[in-house]
């Protein structure tokens, strides 16, 4: 087994080296996040023992990188920071455990041993069958984490709570959960918890029998009994009624309901999924929400992250989109132009993939028979966001950097310095060149990427 140690304290890093040895484990040391991200990047490790306050960043802000790896390792957070709410960051960001500095000897070895016993018993259980992604897309660490947490709840009956911003592709996530279960031949049944009416809700979900009330002029079964043997979806949990959340609650353990106007129970097994865009702990504190319902439809949790904290998605959902709305109207896919991919990757997206979507079929139509796409083409909301958000984190910047060039003022941070000279590079290489990429990598000797990031982060309307 090996282990990595990212700190730069060299008595922590050699107390560590010696713990290793003395538990005939192999250790590599780091003493700076860039070396240890690129250590890292190698593979091998099982344990990474990191560090929060590092000469060149954050070792939170590393997690991600981190547990995107392929065989990602475990990481133990080691600092002398007794931080909560950065300990809560960590657990979420996946860490398995959060130690505080000074850290007695054999608190430290018993949380690695844990940590590799996992590890071991982790590699050689059975991995969760791969789900089938065809509606599904993204490279980003945070939404590979995604997968493999909705491939386990695939092979799971257990309830499923699905949260994230409107837009973010919850009910694809559901239906993907669905299509790779046992129960992938039988019913989805979505019910949308927002169109409900308090007064019909029961009968919506419960079904009824003839002469129940007004209206009731045969028998009909409910949402509920139409899963049966599938899986009922409820799309924005939170907005069921209170009057209905303590009914549901009984069905959810019983899996039996009366329908309205009924002298006797029937059974339903369906699983469920809920989804919701709603803080459901939030509405739990002001009794909106039933705290004994959150903890039955919350078995496994299912945090979609926003379009905006996974930007390097962008440019592959953009390039399926543009090809099924192709496929749809019988014409050949579009190509983005350069200034194009780089709006859409500089914009906020506030409404997520469905608006990446609705952008994306505007653009399309603007864009008529002409077989490229311009940034004229988008909406100019989108076009003008870009452009102030841009103007608006420039102008601080240039004022620092402009005080660095000239002498004058108070000397500022190096990162301001480099970033300064980096933008003075970058706008000097767009005079000269213009719109050919294909000459700004030859002059600049940068990769593609690289350059398409540097392009993205100072010159996004270029």
């Amino acid at each position: 087994m090996k282990i990595l140690v990212i700190d730069d304290d060299a008595d922590i890093r050699a107390t560590m080296e010696s713990l290793a040895v003395r538990m005939e484990l192999t250790c590599d040391t780091a003493a700076s996040l860039g070396e240890g991200l690129a250590k890292a990047r190698c593979g091998g490790f099982d344990v990474v023992f990191l560090d929060v306050r590092l000469p060149d960043g954050n070792g939170l802000d590393a997690l991600p990188v981190l547990k995107g790896l392929p065989a990602s390792p475990e990481v133990i957070i080691l600092t002398g920071q007794g931080d909560p709410d950065g300990a809560e960051l960590a657990i979420h960001g996946g860490v398995w455990d959060y130690l505080v500095k000074p850290s007695p000897l054999r608190e430290t070895m018993l949380s690695l041993k844990r940590a590799l016993q996992y590890r071991q018993e982790k590699n050689r259980a059975q991995s969760p069958r791969p789900i089938q992604l065809s509606s599904l897309v993204g490279t980003a660490p945070r939404m590979r984490q995604c997968f493999e947490l909705a491939a386990q709840a695939a092979g799971s009956p257990a309830s499923v709570l699905i949260t994230g911003e409107t837009g973010t592709g919850k009910e694809l996530f559901a239906r993907a959960i669905h299509d790779n279960s046992p129960r992938a031949g039988r019913p989805f049944v979505v019910v949308d918890c927002a169109s409900l009416t308090e007064t019909l809700v029961e009968s919506t979900l419960f079904g009824h029998r003839k002469g129940a009330f007004t209206g009731a002029d045969c028998d009909r079964d409910g949402l509920v009994k139409l899963s049966d043997g599938g899986t009922l979806c409820l799309d924005e949990v939170g907005e069921l009624p209170v009057s209905v959340q303590k009914s549901f609650l009984r069905v959810l353990q019983e899996r039996r309901f009366r329908p309205v106007g009924a002298a006797h129970e029937v059974e339903s097994d369906f699983r469920l999924i809920a989804a919701t865009n709603r803080d459901l702990e939030e509405m739990v504190a002001r009794g909106a929400f039933r705290q004994d319902l959150l903890f039955r439809i919350k078995t496994i949790h299912l945090v979609l992250p926003p379009l905006r904290e996974r930007a390097e998605d962008i440019r592959l959902l953009a390039q399926r989109r543009l090809e099924d709305l192709a496929r749809a109207a019988g014409r050949p896919a579009k190509v983005m132009d350069s200034e194009f991919l780089m709006i859409i990757s500089a914009y906020s997206w506030p409404g997520n993939v469905r608006e990446l979507n609705n952008v994306l079929e505007r653009a399309m139509v603007a864009a008529g028979d002409e077989p490229t796409l311009f940034a004229l083409h988008l909406p100019q909301e989108v076009r003008i966001a870009v452009a102030r958000a841009n103007l608006t984190r420039r102008a601080p910047e240039e004022g620092e950097a402009a005080s660095a060039r000239a002498g004058e003022g108070p000397l500022p941070s190096l990162k301001i310095f480099k970033e300064a000279r980096e933008r003075e590079y970058i706008e000097r290489l767009l005079r000269e060149c213009g719109q050919d990429v294909g000459r700004m990598i030859e002059i600049s000797g940068l990769s593609r990427s690289h350059l398409y990031a540097l392009l993205k982060k100072y010159a996004p309307g270029a």
